[in-house]
């Protein structure tokens, strides 16, 4: 049984930083892993990715802020936040097991998420 557990949110003033983690049991260290977000009242949006291949996805919005690292003696993923903004709060939520051949796409499964909140 696949399990996602993230940590590290919280509350933060804009450019301010923060580590997410996530840990992952009953996967492997071969499957893509991803971080989305979803704000209140937005769709979830894809917002860095690991891919098995090695291939680093960023959404245009977060590149050069962002950095998506694993950890695979520990199955664990890591979304290093740096100069977060207003407009970074969101429930960001660990996934792995992509399905589809494209980023951010057919991801399998899923956590409950951590908060981030980013006061200005």
């Amino acid at each position: 049984q696949v399990r996602l557990v993230e940590s590290g949110g919280g509350s933060v003033q804009a450019g301010g930083s923060l580590r997410l983690s996530c840990a992952a049991t009953g996967t492997t260290a071969a499957y893509s892993m991803a971080w989305f977000r979803q704000a209140p009242g937005k769709e979830r949006e894809g917002v860095a990715e690991l891919a098995a291949d090695g291939i680093i996805t960023y959404a245009d919005s977060v590149k050069g802020r962002f950095t998506i690292s694993k950890d695979n003696a520990k199955n664990s993923l890591y979304l290093q936040m740096d100069s977060l903004k207003p407009e970074d709060t969101a429930m960001y939520i660990c996934a792995t097991f992509r399905t589809i051949p494209r980023a951010f796409a057919g991801y399998k499964y899923w956590g409950q998420g951590t908060q981030v909140t980013v006061s200005s």
